[in-house]
């Protein structure tokens, strides 16, 4: 049902682009005969929203792997840095927050650990939504910061890293198989805000798989069966992503998405301080609205990887 109501969602999106085309052909003929300089104007808009229109179920339609209809999850941990990296991981945190809200997804938080003076050590979430991982899976990697420090009484230029990891929510009709003597399953205390029960009692869950060491854990359920259940989910769409990586590694040779959280290994830098520069290295798009990006406007970046991505393995298979 759920493949259905996209179909039909991605046919009626080009039914309506091709009303939307001739009447803006008809309402600009009219224009021209008339010499309705007013009634131009309105033809070159619609024509102008049509092309972006365009633009954006073009877009759309590379996200054509197994997975990218998905929902996801969204690690950020803190790197190089300290309190600066903490901090700046919380704000990536902030970040993508916004950027999901933007799209109209649905943000779950799953795990967080907070930072020893501020910010936060890592934190998990679940985003949801149509093509959540498809759009988010090319911000795996290192993104770097270089800002005006808070925390520095000198107020010294410093540079911060933090790491994010991007793997498909796993439905029922994919078929992952895990034997349990290969895990590794702790319970602990539940950190931050929560209920009484939820903070007196060991119901934060955490499972290693001691054959990829592979480590998820989740406290944000009341339970510790319900935490334990989120984690077996969890992992299972972890190892679904990491085969989906060896994949496409044979194809496109890319880099590993887990790297040392620091210098050489950066996707993105955004620079603050002394000018106001976010560009990907990847792609080399740039903007100099830094607090737009920080603030969620990251589709350009998104669709520039997911573009050149695609190309990459095009360009692979016809070799």
């Amino acid at each position: 049902m759920r493949e259905r109501t996209q179909i039909e969602s991605a046919v009626s999106s080009t039914r309506k682009l091709e009303r939307d085309l001739d009447d803006a052909i008809t309402l600009s003929e009219l224009a021209d005969e008339e010499g309705d300089e007013g009634a131009v104007a309105e033809a070159r808009a619609m024509f102008s929203d049509l092309h972006a229109r365009c633009k954006q179920i073009e877009l759309e339609s590379l996200l054509s792997g197994e997975a990218d209809g998905n929902d996801c999850y969204l690690e950020i941990h803190a790197g190089s840095g300290g309190t600066e990296a903490q901090d700046w991981a919380e704000m990536m945190a902030r970040m993508y927050s916004r950027w999901a809200e933007r799209k109209g997804y649905k943000v779950e938080y799953v795990e967080e650990s907070a930072g020893d003076t501020a910010g936060i050590k890592s934190v998990t979430f679940m985003i949801s939504g149509h093509n959540a991982y498809g759009w988010l899976k090319t911000e795996s990697g290192v993104h770097r910061l270089v800002r005006i420090s808070p925390f520095d009484s000198n107020a010294r230029r410093h540079t911060s890293f933090s790491s994010v990891w991007v793997y498909p929510v796993v439905d029922d009709t994919i078929e992952i198989e895990i034997n349990e003597k290969d895990c590794r399953i702790d319970t602990y205390r539940a950190q931050g805000a929560g209920g009484q029960h939820v903070n007196k009692t060991d119901s934060a869950v955490r499972i290693t798989h001691i054959p990829t060491n592979i480590v998820v854990q989740s406290q944000s359920q009341r339970s510790q069966h319900q935490n334990r259940a989120k984690c077996w989910e969890m992992l299972r769409s972890r190892l679904y992503e990491l085969e989906l990586e060896k994949q496409e590694a044979k194809i496109a040779q890319q880099e590993a998405a887990k790297t040392d959280i620091g210098w050489g290994h950066q996707i993105r830098s955004y620079v603050l301080q002394p000018y106001q520069m976010v560009k990907d290295l990847r792609t080399n798009v740039e903007s100099s609205d830094s607090q737009g990006v920080l603030d969620g406007d990251l589709d350009k970046f998104m669709a520039a990887s997911l573009a050149a991505r695609i190309k990459t393995g095009g360009d692979v298979l016809n070799a």
